[in-house]
């Protein structure tokens, strides 16, 4: 089965392993080829959760989950939305920077560190809720067009990677 919760893991996991691939580059040739890849992939990351994952939340989360009562859908997009917003600034500002520089490492510190939280929170929160409400054929499906998704977009164009506005799209979707 292809379920929207593992490949969201999966992907996480690369995120986690490419930041830590950044502390070990001693170059900035080598900090600039790990970056290139790793500030794509976060882009499409986002891009690849409010096409896929959070429309879905939105629908079919646990707004009544007595097990959570913290459990709420829109809060938890509307806290995506933001952090995904955050890492798109940092990263937006690495890229004028040049690799190694102080600056860069400044953008790309924060990126990293938003992104951090932002994962920890949607393992925390979201991703629980989406288990114990969603069905295995709803999780298929989402996994289905999560692997579409990336299927589309192997590089970064036509990805968004602008910030979007977070009651805008939970309007949009809810």
């Amino acid at each position: 089965m292809a379920d929207i919760i593992d490949l969201i893991y999966a992907d996480h996991d690369w995120l986690r392993r490419q930041f830590f691939r950044l502390d070990d580059a001693r170059t900035s040739p080598e900090l600039a080829a790990i970056w290139g890849q790793l500030s794509d992939r976060l882009d499409a990351h986002a891009e690849a959760e409010e096409t896929v994952f959070y429309p879905a939340l939105l629908k079919h989360g646990g707004h009544d989950d007595p097990g959570n009562p913290e459990g709420d859908p829109e809060d938890e997009t509307e806290d995506a939305i933001t952090d995904h917003n955050s890492i798109r600034d940092a990263v937006r500002r690495s890229r004028g920077l040049a690799p190694g520089s102080e600056e860069w490492f400044e953008a790309v510190f924060e990126a990293r560190k938003e992104n951090g939280e932002h994962l920890d929170e949607e393992e925390r929160e979201a991703m629980p809720d989406f288990i114990k409400s969603a069905s295995l054929e709803l999780r298929h499906e989402l996994g289905m067009r999560w692997l579409q998704f990336y299927a589309e977009h192997d590089t970064t164009k036509g990805i968004d990677n602008t910030d979007k506005d977070a009651d805008a799209y939970i309007e949009e979707h809810g």
